[in-house]
């Protein structure tokens, strides 16, 4: 089992940017998939995006392509998500999840997770 804990958050300023972490201990994060996913007041949660154990492969949602960017230190055990040229829409609580699974984009088998990180971006 591993534990997650995600920080980074925060507000601010359409166009500005954030970094979140998101910290594992227990096992190692390197034996699995991570993902960034987000939940938005009255909407269903969405997957943002997502790393590969060896972080060769990442996944991207198209309305965060070209302004995301996620990345993992294995020796670390931890994975970021660089958020860049962020927009009001992006304001959700964002959540860090550990798959066990084979596709990055599969989300039902993300079945650890954080407890989420609040991001506001404000116009």
């Amino acid at each position: 089992q591993v534990q997650l804990v995600e920080s980074g958050g925060g507000l601010v300023e359409a166009g500005g940017s954030l970094r979140l972490s998101c910290a594992a201990s227990g096992r190692t994060l390197s034996m699995y998939i991570v993902g960034w996913f987000r939940q938005a007041p009255g909407k269903e949660r969405e997957l943002v995006a997502g790393i590969s154990r060896s972080g060769g492969v990442t996944y991207y949602a198209d309305f965060v392509k070209g302004r995301f960017s996620i990345s993992r230190d294995n020796a670390k055990n931890t994975v970021y998500l660089q958020m860049n040229s962020l927009k009001p829409e992006d304001t959700a609580v964002y959540y860090c999840a550990a798959s066990s699974g084979v596709a990055v984009t599969t989300t039902s088998r993300y079945v650890y997770w954080g407890q989420g990180t609040p991001v506001t971006v404000s116009s």
